[in-house]
């Protein structure tokens, strides 16, 4: 139906019917509204008394009661300050992983650097990594036909496509052999519980890749191969950094010490849970 009254009271219906798959709701109506007439948010909060069509807003507010990621009905999303495309069923790039990001570019700094990230997806961390750290060059990987062309898209999208390269394959098998070791080897693998996937929000289970969050049966199955791998493929020194789950802090500093690992800490995020694994290879 096509809209013909006050944005502000639109914004005040939608926000009404989104409160049921939402606990953002009137967030969301913002987003979808502007996204429908063409403007930035801030400059429809500027006109809320404006009466004006929004062609296709019921549509994608129908989408969004689907518990429908709002960046699959955009087809994008902002991480690290970027604006990526995002595609489904690729995991959606969270605030969480930009502290993985950040732990990266503090190994990284200004100098020359060989960065691997793996299980790319949209290219999130790759693509920041990069744009970030000028004398950077990453190599990302993915199993995903599908990320790694969109992947692809987004380092174009931000003129990054000549220095980061993008290979096929799972995890450490994607390399060619010959290849010389990284610096810091980053990844946002797989690390929810098989048993936890029914309790998950509908918004990720009904939309979102469980190949991309599943991993065995305590979360730590892709883990414990980037820990046992990643040594054959960083230079004497160099970084392992990785997203964790909640809780599963002892369970991988344990490993990463059993492994040989040196200088085995953990980054926390904004609510101070232990979100990022970092760890050095000995030197």
């Amino acid at each position: 139906m096509t809209c013909v009254q006050p944005l502000g009271e639109r914004l005040l219906q939608a926000s009404r019917l989104l409160a049921r798959v939402s606990d953002t709701p009137r967030l969301d109506a913002e987003i979808l509204l502007a996204h429908a007439l063409g403007f930035r948010r801030s400059q429809l909060l500027a006109r809320l008394r404006d009466v004006m069509t929004a062609e296709g807003f019921d549509d994608l507010v129908e989408r969004r009661l689907t518990y429908e990621p709002i960046a699959y009905i955009l087809g994008e999303w902002e991480f690290f300050g970027l604006d990526l495309s995002v595609e489904p069923p690729l995991l959606v790039p969270r605030p969480e992983t930009e502290h993985l990001v950040e732990a990266m570019l503090d190994e990284v700094g200004d100098r020359e650097a060989r960065v691997m990230d793996i299980g790319t997806g949209t290219g999130c961390v790759a693509v920041a990594v990069a744009h970030n750290a000028r004398r950077a060059r990453v190599t990302a990987t993915d199993i995903s036909a599908l990320a790694l062309d969109v992947a692809q898209s987004n380092a174009l999208r931000h003129g990054l496509a000549d220095r980061v390269r993008f290979l096929p394959g799972s995890l450490f098998d994607a390399l060619p052999p010959g290849t010389a070791l990284f610096d810091v080897i980053g990844s946002n693998p797989p690390y929810v519980e098989d048993c936890a996937w029914p309790e998950l929000p509908a918004v990720i289970r009904l939309h979102e890749d469980p190949k991309a969050l599943l991993a065995g049966n305590d979360g730590l199955d892709v883990i414990r191969l980037l820990i046992r791998d990643a040594p054959r493929f960083l230079r004497p020194g160099g970084l392992l950094a990785f997203e964790i789950g909640m809780g599963q802090d002892t369970a991988v500093r344990h490993m990463l010490l059993n492994a040989g690992y040196e200088r085995v800490r953990f980054r926390p995020d904004l609510a101070g849970i232990p979100r990022i694994a970092l760890a050095c290879r000995p030197r």
